[in-house]
């Protein structure tokens, strides 16, 4: 599954605005960066997209009460490898939106989103948001019940966004570091369903090849804490606590990246396995050292998963190609906002 097109109508600074997902032949980008400034959407839009999805399709809170045209998103997805016989794309719109031209076509489009939402309860259709006010608190790690916490998947789980409550992801990224070691050291017999060996070669080839653009390399766990522990230049092994702020997020976009793609197909390699992860303000805390680098890796370590990024840096907007940059700019005679692509989207 990955996204081809969102529509936002009314929500948030966008009265009527279209962003393209897809590359000039119509398949979707395996990148797209949303650079703009502060208060220009960028979290709006990713949170509707995570709210429009098969499987998840919740109603939008319009800008104003007195609005007479509700609030609503839709969105295009290209199924991939969840259906490959689809030829076409399936459009998951908001409960309230009315997105086709007669009624009889909105009443198989929304029988055709039922029916796709029942399909994605059974598994599959990978999506992960990161959002903004990630956050990594200093505790123990706790190991309990994976089969409902780490290993399940729940394909109606809301998006965090800015519920900064919500967003320690301290314990759960040292769950799906710890989980995919001892799971992977535990399996003795590789099991067709369930390939443990292949989640603890992609979790830690991945951690590893994130945190090297910061100097560290993940080294497993210790074997008397189960903590995740990393090492710098210098070689001395430090715990996960014990990273700069920046490497852990970095170790955060591989472990929890690789957990949910693994736990939506846990029969293929990680690596090899279709998805859309959003990371909102993906430059936070970063330097322009990993900035120029962190986009073009993140593609090069999942190659099939589709990246859809914010940020407010130049840098990571220049390290991709014009094509993959949708820029948000302030409309100045109006309080809205509009989207530019392609050249239109250069930052000078």
């Amino acid at each position: 599954m990955q996204l081809h097109r969102a529509l936002l109508h009314g929500v948030g600074p966008f009265e009527l605005t279209t962003f393209p997902f897809a590359d000039d032949e119509g398949k979707p980008r395996k990148v797209t960066v949303v650079h703009g400034g502060g208060g220009v959407g960028k979290t709006t839009l990713l949170a509707a997209i995570g709210s429009t999805r098969p499987g998840h399709a919740v109603a939008q809170m319009a800008r104003a009460k007195e609005e007479a045209d509700p609030a609503y998103v839709a969105c295009d997805w290209v199924l991939g490898l969840d259906d490959p016989e689809r030829p076409h794309v399936l459009r998951v719109a908001s409960p309230n939106a009315r997105v086709a031209a007669s009624e009889e076509e909105e009443l198989l489009r929304r029988r055709e989103q039922a029916l796709f939402d029942r399909v994605a309860g059974e598994g599959g259709f990978a999506f992960l948001s990161i959002g903004s006010t990630r956050w990594f608190s200093r505790q123990p790690i706790v190991l309990s019940a994976p089969a409902r916490s780490t290993a399940r998947y729940d394909v109606r789980a809301t998006v965090a966004g800015e519920d900064a409550s919500r967003s320690d992801l301290a314990r759960e990224t040292k769950q799906a570091l710890a989980y995919a070691a001892i799971s992977s050291a535990l399996s003795v017999e590789p099991d067709p369903e369930r390939r443990f060996d292949r989640l603890g070669d992609a979790m830690s080839a991945i951690t590893h090849e994130l945190c090297a653009l910061a100097g560290f390399s993940y080294i497993g766990l210790d074997p008397h804490s189960f903590e995740p522990m990393f090492a710098g230049s210098s070689g001395r092994a430090v715990s996960f606590d014990a990273l700069p702020t920046r490497v852990r997020h970095l170790a955060a976009f591989a472990a929890l990246s690789v957990r949910t793609l693994w736990a939506a197909y846990p029969d293929r390699d990680p690596r090899m396995a279709e998805g859309v992860v959003v990371i909102d303000d993906v430059d936070l805390h970063q330097d322009t050292a990993v900035l120029t680098r962190l986009v073009p890796t993140l593609r090069r370590a999942l190659p099939l998963v589709q990246w859809i990024v914010t940020c407010t840096s130049p840098v990571v907007a220049a390290s991709c190609d014009v094509r993959e940059v949708l820029a948000l700019r302030r409309l100045p005679e109006r309080d809205l906002v509009a989207v530019f692509s392609g050249p239109e989207a250069l930052t000078h």
